[in-house]
């Protein structure tokens, strides 16, 4: 599920002193020392969202390094405020924006380094496949408004590259963008037809659709009959994610 691990992502101006850690991930004695090493002095830490493995090693580190823990979340903040949408962080000349973008989690973030046309993603972009949403936290709708927020900034000519927090980084922003909505909407339909061979259609699901019972399963069974069973679990819930956008659309 984590691909090759979580990145943890050490920011810094060329020839500047002071970093920012981002998702310092689990607690491996190995890896934090050589993020301590490469990063010199911490200004804070920050989480792009709550997910142990991006967070456990979180308030250690911090401790380690004589700094706070920022998130958008207040739960996951320690002796530091929570970010909001469009702060700027400035860190001995290093400028990066944090923006709000919900979808694999309530509490998801992302990070424009302008300068070097970047996007730090998250989970909201991985380096290899694409992402999970979990129902409840994770939210269809949310997803598709911060894939087009992110689309903008490639739009706009802010970004030309993405960062994410698992696997390799991505030079084609515009292209996988691109590719996740077509494949959301690709994953949407195949649930659309799986629900009509059901005897079922969008307009029939109830509110709480995504809580029934049975029916998430029975989608599974059709639309991932190719997968896997041991990954029928984790694609539950993202057909769960998916019927509540259905139903509510």
């Amino acid at each position: 599920m984590t691909l090759d691990g979580t990145n943890t992502w050490v920011l810094r101006e060329p020839g500047a002193e002071r970093s920012i850690v981002v998702d310092p991930g689990p607690l491996d004695d190995a890896h934090l020392d050589a993020v301590a090493e490469a990063a010199g002095q911490v200004d804070h830490v920050l989480v792009t969202h709550h997910h142990i493995d991006h967070t456990e090693a979180a308030r250690t580190f911090a401790e380690r390094m004589g700094c706070g823990v920022r998130a958008l979340d207040p739960d996951q903040c320690w002796r530091a405020d929570p970010v909001t949408d469009g702060e700027v962080l400035d860190v001995a000349g290093l400028r990066a924006e944090v923006l709000t973008t919900p979808g694999h989690t309530a509490d998801s973030i992302s990070l424009l380094v302008e300068r070097d046309r970047a996007l730090l993603t998250g989970d909201m972009v991985l380096g290899r496949g694409t992402t999970v949403i979990v129902h409840p936290d994770g939210d269809l709708g949310g997803y598709f408004e911060s894939i087009a927020k992110m689309r903008s900034l490639v739009t706009d000519g802010r970004v030309d590259a993405l960062w994410p927090a698992h696997g390799p980084v991505l030079p084609d922003a515009a292209g996988v963008l691109d590719h996740y909505v077509v494949h959301r909407r690709e994953r949407l339909a195949q649930v659309e037809a799986a629900l009509s061979r059901l005897g079922m259609a969008p307009a029939d699901l109830p509110p709480d659709v995504a809580e029934h019972p049975t029916l998430p399963r029975a989608v599974v069974e059709v639309v991932y009959s190719d997968v896997d069973e041991s990954l029928w679990g984790a694609a539950e819930w993202s057909v769960r994610a998916q019927l509540a956008y259905l139903a509510t659309r």
